[in-house]
């Protein structure tokens, strides 16, 4: 049948206008053609233009596997392309990935500049992740051992002191033992005073750094040997200093067990404070941005949650002691009082829908605000009231009423913090509620106080996002390579500080610093 011979020919001229698959094989280097591709329809080229091959020896393709409208030309061939190719995630680069992979991101239109801020970016995203598993361990073991003591109560916990390690305005805390997985753990046993739990709200907070961790919890009767202020136990004896012959029996209390020991609060720690404020008032007033910077943190977090502090004053503000260095630090350890805690935020309420509305004097409602005891719109001026208690400064109700109405009490000049920390305070405390920085604008202030740009960036050029942009590169460098000169000199392990000044740089941008330093260099 005459018809019957262009078939073949017709399909072939249709496979030989494609030079584009046979040249995308020979840079790959394999001649067999990739599964699912359009290729397996296409004979190979040396396979058709072999002189003499019989036809037995050549693959059956004509008729049998015609090309399809879903086959479509560009897309399949676009799939193997070398240049279409994904090119690999700048989070997954390290130091030995192949040069291949690098050669794809060096010919992409960010350029090499782009590939190594992104680097930087990434780098500091897992050294912020590993450094805050080391303070606050990994969530899985927590997940196990919160486990493990579903159920037990005061006989499976072994009592490390009858006294308490620290109380707080709304609670005792007491240091307890317990082995697991072969070793010995410490966390808190948290035994609230009386209308002060916030149980239902501190079960479902999630993993902070600036939050109390809740591991578990029980209710039962207090041991005898718990030093308990203001309830009768082992401590109350007769006159002679004898057992009474009747002991009155021990209350029953609901004990929550906690990760974080508290050392102290927050008010403990100002009040023995004044002389290392009056000799090191630099490193003092430092470490007030570093707490008051975590307290920001756990107040957005919580804010997050729709969760707000129960009392947010010193005394319900814990400390904890960060982990002990390696051995190789040991003997290097700070003194007492020089080194940074960590600041937990230990009693919480749910917010409710409806808030206290302003009123319609703002002197009465910063009033209010002073004198409540926390509502969630006040956050920002007890936050205010923070940092002239972390000062040292005078800032009761009395002291303030006692100004004029657009005064507050001097903050005196100490340090390269001290202006800053005052500009801070007055616009947390600002009469008009409209006017207030909040607390993730104060926190941003915070950071800039801490880590820059400071106001002599500006001296010799305008500020510009251009140059704000320029100096948060350079100090992304600046900060990797210095974690990597500790790392490989004097073996110092990054902590706490180390970490907040991470979680800094590796999500601030040229636009939230213009506009912090706007607001802060006014």
């Amino acid at each position: 049948d005459p018809p019957a011979p262009p078939l073949p020919k017709k399909q072939l001229q249709r496979a030989e206008s494609l030079p584009e698959p046979g040249s995308s094989q020979r840079c790959h280097g394999d001649p067999k053609p990739r599964a699912g591709s359009i290729l397996y329809s296409i004979p190979p080229p040396q396979l058709r233009h072999e002189e003499g091959a019989p036809p037995r020896d050549r693959p059956s393709w004509g008729p049998k596997k015609p090309l399809t409208k879903s086959q479509s030309l560009g897309e399949p061939l676009a799939r193997s392309s070398p240049q279409k190719a994904p090119s690999p995630s700048l989070k997954e680069l390290t130091f030995g990935t192949a040069d291949g992979e690098l050669g794809q991101l060096l010919e992409s239109p960010a350029g090499i500049c782009g590939v190594i801020l992104g680097c930087q970016e990434a780098a500091l995203a897992r050294l912020s992740a590993h450094m805050q598993e080391e303070l606050v361990g990994p969530e899985e073991r927590q997940q196990l051992l919160e486990a493990e003591l579903a159920g037990k109560r005061w006989a499976a916990l072994g009592l490390l002191d009858p006294r308490p390690c620290c109380q707080s305005g709304d609670a005792w805390y007491f240091r307890v033992g317990f082995t697991f997985e072969h070793s010995q753990l410490q966390f808190a046993a948290k035994v609230p005073k009386p209308c002060c739990s916030s149980l239902g709200v501190q079960s479902s907070l999630g993993t902070h750094c600036s939050i109390q961790r809740l591991l578990g919890r029980f209710t039962d009767r207090l041991p005898r040997e718990l030093v308990l202020p203001g309830i009768p136990g082992k401590q109350s004896q007769g006159p002679s200093g004898e057992e009474p012959a009747c002991p009155a029996p021990r209350p029953v209390l609901q004990v929550l067990l906690c990760a974080e020991v508290p050392q102290q609060t927050l008010a403990d720690f100002v009040k023995g404070s004044h002389a290392l404020h009056r000799t090191s008032p630099g490193h003092y007033e430092r470490l007030g941005c570093l707490l008051l910077l975590q307290l920001c943190m756990g107040l957005e977090h919580l804010r997050g949650q729709n969760v707000a502090q129960g009392d947010l004053c010193p005394e319900n503000l814990l400390l904890v002691q960060c982990p002990c260095p390696p051995q190789s630090q040991q003997g290097q350890k700070e003194p007492l009082g020089l080194s940074l805690p960590r600041l937990l935020i230990s009693s919480f309420f749910k917010v409710q829908e409806k808030q206290r509305p302003c009123s319609s004097s703002q002197e009465q409602d910063w009033t209010q605000g002073l004198a409540a005891p926390s509502p969630p719109a006040a956050a920002e001026l007890n936050v205010g009231r923070l940092i002239y208690q972390i000062l040292h400064v005078d800032i009761s109700l009395e002291n303030i009423l006692g100004f004029g109405s657009k005064r507050l009490p001097e903050i005196p000049s100490l340090s390269i913090y001290s202006a800053g920390l005052k500009r801070l305070a007055t616009l947390l405390l600002h009469r008009d509620p409209h006017q207030r920085v909040s607390i993730e604008q104060a926190r941003g202030i915070l950071q800039v106080l801490l880590w820059g740009p400071r106001q002599e960036l500006f001296a010799r050029s305008r500020k510009s996002l251009a140059l704000l942009r320029s100096w948060l590169e350079v100090k992304r460098a600046l900060l990797l390579l210095r974690f990597a000169e500790n790392s490989a000199g004097t073996r110092v392990s990054p902590g706490l500080e180390e970490w907040l000044c991470c979680q800094y740089f590796q999500g601030v941008t040229e636009h939230t610093l213009y506009q912090v330093t706007q607001v802060l260099y006014a």
